[in-house]
């Protein structure tokens, strides 16, 4: 069973944070295959958090050693190659994939730069946070290439822009209703 566990801090404005981190943890764990993690009958958890860009500035500083602020971090719990093979990671019976944080004001700006809904963009970052909390990354092209392919089934699934196209015909800049 997935737990996904959201922590909305100012500035993010009022809205069902709780279901779109959930919804998006999800169809993202779906496209993948370790989407049996969702209906396992241990807990696996995922902690999404929505914070200030000075929040995220200085975890990217201490962790990463960029000293600005990004749109989104990851934080995996679990090495990507032993989540075939772990059950658990905790004393508590719960297998913790990880945590995912986003910048209010970087994830603003690029949503209105893209003209997508504050809300779709998010949806897209967390879907983006978890695949490389299940290892996915992209430092080479062919791994840019198969990990933009999943962001961009998951959120055609969930009838979402193309991130990475702006141009395409059915190009939705709102959010969800």
């Amino acid at each position: 069973m997935i737990d996904v566990a959201v922590q909305v801090d100012p500035p993010w404005p009022p809205g069902d944070w709780e279901a779109l981190g959930t919804r998006a943890v999800a169809a993202a764990l779906a496209a993948t295959p370790h989407a049996e993690l969702a209906t396992t009958p241990e807990l696996v958890e995922v902690s999404v958090r929505l914070t200030s860009d000075e929040e995220v500035h200085a975890l990217n500083r201490h962790y990463r050693g960029k000293d600005k602020p990004t749109n989104v971090l990851s934080f995996p719990m679990v090495q990507p190659d032993l989540l075939e093979t772990v059950s658990q990671n905790g004393d508590d019976g719960e297998l913790l994939l990880g945590d995912i944080v986003l910048a209010y004001g970087v994830c603003a700006r690029e949503a209105e730069e893209k003209g997508v809904a504050l809300d779709a963009h998010a949806t897209h970052l967390i879907v983006h946070g978890l695949l490389h909390l299940l290892g996915y990354d992209h430092q080479g092209s062919v791994e840019a290439e198969h990990m933009e392919s999943l962001e961009r089934d998951v959120l055609a699934r969930l009838g979402l822009h193309d991130p990475y196209n702006r141009d395409e015909p059915e190009f939705d800049a709102r959010g969800f209703e």
